[in-house]
């Protein structure tokens, strides 16, 4: 694949050796399958009322498309597919890529897998209804041209979710110390605190490469219920919809 000045070598290199674990939900992806299902019903819900679709039925969003960058394993690209959408799944690890098509394959899940760079389908001229972008933005070298070529990718009215981390000392604990190293939920390394992006940061950074704010939507961890749920609170995980 062509090199494109997003990407980030040691960052796809850090996710490429544990590749194959993408759809162990008790492997090293463990928190992100615990984590899928509210980021797969605020997508849903956001998608449904963007679109003035019902959200009911087997595949309410026939007919429109969805590129997921930085797909990872596709975790959210089988869910949106059996949802209705056209899924396109875009990555620059070809390993991540190559296992995404494998499972894919193997449930029967129409998923249109790429390994390229969001400045690569940029490029090509493409577009798409919903662009989502979950948890990459922290792992990408240049953030600023990275959202001008997702920016690109979203159609005229089409929206984009952005997911990511803020940059405090709550995320630093709970995010970094607490799931890293104390927890051990994920493997340590997987993030740089200096990388988290605050909202304001953000959401000016999308404004200037041309879109709307939609919503800001914090998401939380219950200790209590152990799962996910959606907050008013985005001192470290949060997602912002904006419209092109």
């Amino acid at each position: 694949m062509a090199h494109s000045a997003s990407i980030d070598p040691a960052e796809i290199a850090k996710f490429e050796r544990i590749a194959a674990e993408w759809w162990d939900p008790k492997g090293k992806f463990a928190p992100l399958h615990k984590f899928n299902p509210v980021r797969l019903s605020f997508i849903r819900d956001q998608a449904a009322a963007h679109f003035g679709l019902g959200g009911s039925g087997l595949r309410p969003f026939e007919g429109l498309t969805l590129l997921d960058i930085g797909c990872g394993g596709g975790l959210l690209c089988e869910p949106m597919s059996r949802l209705g959408f056209a899924v396109t799944g875009a990555d620059a690890s070809a390993r991540n890529i190559a296992t995404a098509s494998a499972h894919a394959a193997q449930t029967g899940v129409t998923v249109n897998y790429r390994a390229a760079s969001a400045e690569v389908l940029a490029a090509e001229g493409l577009a798409f209804d919903i662009v989502l972008n979950m948890e990459v933005i922290e792992h990408v070298a240049d953030v600023a041209g990275y959202l001008a070529a997702c920016t690109a990718l979203v159609k005229p009215g089409g929206i984009t979710i952005v997911a990511t981390l803020n940059r405090t000392l709550k995320s630093l604990a709970l995010a970094k110390i607490g799931a890293e190293y104390v927890l051990g939920w994920l493997p340590r390394g997987t993030h740089d605190w200096t990388r988290f992006v605050p909202p304001g940061k953000l959401k000016k950074s999308l404004e200037e490469a041309g879109l709307n704010i939609l919503k800001t939507q914090g998401v939380s961890f219950d200790p209590l219920a152990w799962d996910w749920k959606l907050s008013a609170d985005v001192d470290v995980n949060y997602m912002i919809v904006a419209k092109r």
